[in-house]
């Protein structure tokens, strides 16, 4: 069995089925995103270059989703933190993810990829 795999498999409910949720939304976003293993997290990446994780805030137990370039991306739900490069959002996993706020995040950082703004492998 696959280490990404593993990890969902090892969290428990609610948290859980929050991960995997988030792992179809970002797989499903683009065919070009696909998923890793790095820093003993689930990391995506879209064509070779690092994209976003998930991983789970230790204080709270909310899972989050990580995006690599989160501090070119300017949108409410999207926190710095003590992070120099990277902004997160948090999820209750007791309440129904935000559909079209992921959406639009995952969206607007596909933009700076897609745009050229980072430059991939391929």
């Amino acid at each position: 069995m696959k280490e990404t795999d593993m990890f969902y498999l090892q969290k428990e409910e609610p948290v859980k089925g929050c991960l995997s949720a988030l792992r179809q939304i970002i797989l499903g976003r683009d065919s070009d995103i696909t998923e890793a293993w790095k820093y003993r997290m689930p990391f995506f990446c879209y064509k070779g270059k690092m994209f976003c994780y998930l991983w789970i805030d230790k204080k709270t137990n909310f899972p989050y989703l990580g995006i690599v370039e989160g501090g070119k991306i300017d949108y409410p739900g999207l926190v710095r933190d003590d992070r120099s490069r990277m902004k997160v959002i948090k999820f209750d996993p007791s309440q129904d993810l935000p559909l079209p706020t992921i959406l639009v995040i995952l969206d607007a950082a596909l933009s700076l990829y897609i745009s050229g703004t980072i430059k991939t492998k391929r």
